[in-house]
């Protein structure tokens, strides 16, 4: 900090004017003092500037734990987002990305691509270092020639690391909120879809990149298939991918797929996407914005959320605010955009309920009112829309951006009603 820089600084002083025990006259302390408060400034100044950089970049941090589960030590990598520091009160999703650290950038960049529209959250990101890949991710032993005989089974530990050891050290040490998504590919992606079957409710989104579920004679596509024929509700969110992979891995891959769609539980939110041209190593780097754009809600409704009651527009933020980890209402020029659209295709009545809630929503923003006299105006109500313009005008003062748009309507409709 630059307080403790400036002491150190003083003290480094001190000894310097310090001459064989004697004091220095008074004229060269003098110097030295103006010499120091220019210097103490400028550190000041350099300091504040680091911390103001610093404040706008991403912090790396590489923790270690003991795992009592898998009798070892595990290294994890956390991603903390740019507002960490500055915004002491706020909690924050957490993205679990298996296979490592390398994984970051890449989560990072889609991410606050989103973030830049409005289109996703600021998360932490936990990327779990490997040791043995295949014991922990595959959840039972491969018996199959056509891969490593012997090798797996430590799904079940593997899993019970994070539940019970992993998670709960993370929410300890960071400020996190309830919104968990777990993410990995190839055998990474077998192992996302075991903790879908066995702890449905321990994430919140599930992303499989080309899950590997040729392993053992197929056995996690049977026992995923398993699964979800036997469950009638399921509340999360499912992102498969697969890439140009052909012989077993497809016909399986494409069957447990074709399985699922066609035995979805309730709830459940279902993206494939397949990538013809994309090799398997790939999958992960070409599905990744697509698994996160439609996972996370943007912060403007999309039109098709909107069922033409109004308690959909709560529903939705309801479940915005629950991905965000913080409370999250509505924005005001969204209701009233979306009634712009309602009256732009000519359905007035839908369009004046959601003005009209826009004004319950926010009854001191002038811009609603106006919108509902937009909207009457339109609809050719014009003693209504006078009396909605001349509250947008008693809300607003004559250096708001509106008040002349509301003060050209009240013109407009006065001329109308005198005719």
């Amino acid at each position: 900090m630059a307080w403790q820089n400036s002491a150190t600084f003083l003290a480094s002083f001190i000894e310097v004017i310090k001459i064989n025990g004697k004091i220095m006259k008074r004229r060269n302390i003098a110097r030295r003092i103006v010499t120091f408060l220019g210097l103490s400034l400028i550190a000041s100044a350099v300091f504040a500037q680091q911390a103001s950089v610093s404040n706008n970049e991403y912090r790396t941090v590489t923790d270690t734990l003991y795992s009592d589960v898998l009798s070892e030590n595990r290294t994890i990598t956390v991603q903390l987002p740019k507002s960490y520091n500055a915004s002491p009160d706020k909690h924050y999703p957490v993205i679990y990305r298996l296979d490592g650290k390398s994984n970051i950038p890449l989560v990072s960049a889609v991410l606050e691509r989103l973030q830049k529209t409005n289109a996703a959250p600021e998360v932490i990101i936990v990327a779990i270092e490997n040791t043995d890949r295949l014991r922990d991710f595959y959840p039972t032993v491969n018996q199959e020639p056509q891969g490593p005989v012997g090798i797996g089974g430590g799904a079940p530990k593997f899993l019970k690391f994070i539940e019970n050891e992993l998670i709960p050290f993370v929410d300890k040490k960071y400020r996190t909120h309830d919104f968990k998504v777990i993410a990995g590919a190839s055998a990474a992606g077998v192992f996302v879809l075991y903790a879908l079957q066995t702890n449905p409710e321990l994430f919140h989104a599930h992303l499989a990149y080309s899950a590997a579920v040729w392993w053992n004679y197929g056995a996690s596509a049977k026992s995923t298939k398993a699964f979800m024929s036997e469950t009638k509700k399921l509340d999360t969110y499912l992102y498969m991918n697969i890439g140009e992979e052909s012989g077993v891995m497809r016909e399986r891959y494409n069957d447990l797929q074709s399985f699922i769609s066609a035995n979805r539980p309730e709830g459940l939110t279902l993206i494939n996407d397949e990538f013809d041209n994309v090799p398997h190593g790939l999958t992960s780097a070409a599905g990744i914005f697509n698994a996160y754009q439609n996972l996370f809600l943007p912060l403007r409704m999309p039109l098709r959320d909107y069922t033409g009651d109004t308690s959909s527009i709560a529903d939705y933020y309801q479940r915005l605010s629950a991905q965000y980890g913080e409370q999250t209402v509505p924005p005001e020029w969204m209701v009233r955009e979306l009634a712009y659209h309602f009256v732009n295709i000519g359905n007035f009545e839908q369009a004046i309920k959601l003005f009209k809630y826009d004004i319950l929503l926010y009854p001191e923003k002038p811009d609603a009112y106006n919108g509902l006299a937009y909207g009457y105006e339109q609809s050719e109500k014009y003693e209504a829309s006078l009396a909605e313009v001349n509250k947008a005008i008693a809300l607003s003062g004559k250096d708001d951006d509106g008040y002349d748009v509301y003060l050209a309507r009240k013109q407009r409709l006065l001329k109308r009603l005198a005719q």
